[in-house]
Parts: C-alpha cells; structure tokens; sequence
C-alpha cells in the first residue's frame, strides 16, 4: 500500500468518529482532549503528513510559492464518509529565513465547518484558529465561518477534513479586503 493510502486510512479510521460531529469549540475542545498532540493517533497522522510534504507527495501545488502549498489527499466519497481530506503547507518565514509576524493564505469560507490537524514544523509555529493560536492539536472552524488562514512562527502542515469536501472560495467581504495582508 502507498503510503498516501496509509494516511487515508488512518484518517478514515478518524473519520468514523468525526462523522457525526459538528465543527465548532466542543468538537475542538474534545479533538484535543481525545487525539490530541500526546495522543498516538495524533503522532501517527503528524509523521504520516510530514513525511508526505517532504518527500513531494503531501501538500505540493503552490498556492503562492513555496511557502504556501496545498493538495486534495481525496476527495469526497462513502469510503471516507462524504469527507474530502487536504494537506496544507503554510510557512511565515520568508526566503530570507528572517521571521515574519505572520503570513496569511487565501480568504475561504466553511459551509458546513472543518476539522484541522495542526502540525508545526518548527518549534513555536501556530495557526490561528477560532479559538485563538494553535500550536500543535486541533482547530475545528464551526459550519458558516470564514478567515485568511494565518501562521505566525514558522511553518506548519495542516491536514483538513471538510465534511461532503464544501469550501468556499468567495471574495472576502469589504472589510476583509482593506486589512493589510
């Protein structure tokens, strides 16, 4: 079996009990509690994902360079039950390697929520969740929501599950589109 098959499976395994959950703070709050960073599960998907963006099969067409790359694992189907499964590689460090406050991706919306392992690659990188920075762990962006994804700290991989594969990629709303990016 390849090893992006292994992941899959590994996620599907996840995705049993994910199935009937709704994105939002208790399933994140309950994602870090049961799977999260000391968890087994959680080691396995984080080597799993990490290996995929270094040897090119994970998180590999460049959304904006190098630092900014995504790929769609699967997409939805009844063997990942209606999930689609997507691996972000998101980095604030610029070419230079001299840090940068943060750095943001593109603006989306969730229709029906997400769920989002968060894996740093380097020590002290986050991603900013609904419920604040997120080091390592879970995020769990509640059905209706919407934001720039945004790293601070280095880089970190993202893999995200998105109930029947729905993401909005819609121009953000005029407020939005006037903060510095």
């Amino acid at each position: 079996m390849d090893k992006c098959r292994k992941l899959i499976q590994l996620c599907i395994e996840l995705l049993r009990e994910l199935r009937d959950l709704t994105p939002g703070r208790g399933a994140e709050e309950w994602l870090n509690r049961t799977y999260g960073p000391t968890s087994d599960t959680y080691r396995e998907l984080a080597t799993m994902i990490r290996n995929g963006v270094e040897e090119g099969w994970a998180a590999n067409g460049e959304v904006h360079g190098r630092r900014y790359r995504r790929s769609q694992l699967c997409p939805p189907s009844d063997e990942t039950l209606h999930f689609s499964i997507t691996a972000v590689y998101i980095d604030s460090m610029a070419c230079s390697e001299a840090a940068q406050e943060s750095f943001r991706g593109d603006y989306h919306g969730h229709p029906y929520g997400e769920f989002n392992l968060i894996v740093p690659l380097h020590e002290g990188a986050q991603l900013a969740g609904p419920n604040g920075w997120c080091h390592a762990g879970w995020t769990a962006p509640p059905p209706g929501s919407h934001h720039y994804p945004e790293v601070r700290g280095g880089a970190v991989i993202a893999l995200f599950f998105l109930p029947a594969g729905r993401i909005s990629y819609v121009a953000p709303p005029i407020q939005a589109m006037n903060e510095p990016i």
